[in-house]
């Protein structure tokens, strides 16, 4: 890890507690809101099960009084174009959540949230993507 420049994680507090407890002030870290989980609206702190039967309804129709994945792809955008313009060529690692995977895959890898949402994920220590500015 001490090629690592920068940490990022969403500003919610799943997401920058791991990182406080993950690094204990070893390294600073910045909190993105862009890296937060996609708004579930009505369904927000719904039982996990109900939440998996919208999500390929919710591409881009977005949950009640909340918003869609190509809204929260959006927002993965934005801020993988930031990394790109300011962190070129060095290594930084990202806490976030499911949408921020499903950004991930979608801008970096040119999968379609079509398939990336309903795809089966399994945990594992961790993900390697290589950010190329025209890719985004």
């Amino acid at each position: 890890m001490k090629n690592l420049m920068q940490f990022f994680c969403s500003d919610l507090q799943r997401s920058y507690k791991t990182a406080e407890i993950a690094f204990d002030d070893k390294f600073p870290i910045i909190r993105d809101e862009r890296l937060r989980e996609c708004n579930y609206g009505d369904l927000t702190q719904s039982p996990s099960a109900q939440v998996t039967q919208e999500k390929i309804k919710r591409i881009d129709t977005p949950f009640p009084n909340g918003e869609s994945y190509e809204q929260a792809s959006e927002r993965m955008k934005s801020f993988l174009k930031d990394l790109a313009k300011n962190y070129s060529g060095k290594k930084i690692m990202i806490i976030g959540h499911r949408a921020t995977q499903y950004g991930l895959e979608h801008w970096i890898k040119g999968i379609p949230l079509q398939k990336v949402i309903p795809a089966s994920w399994r945990w594992q220590p961790g993900w390697v993507y290589k950010l190329e500015y025209e890719t985004i």
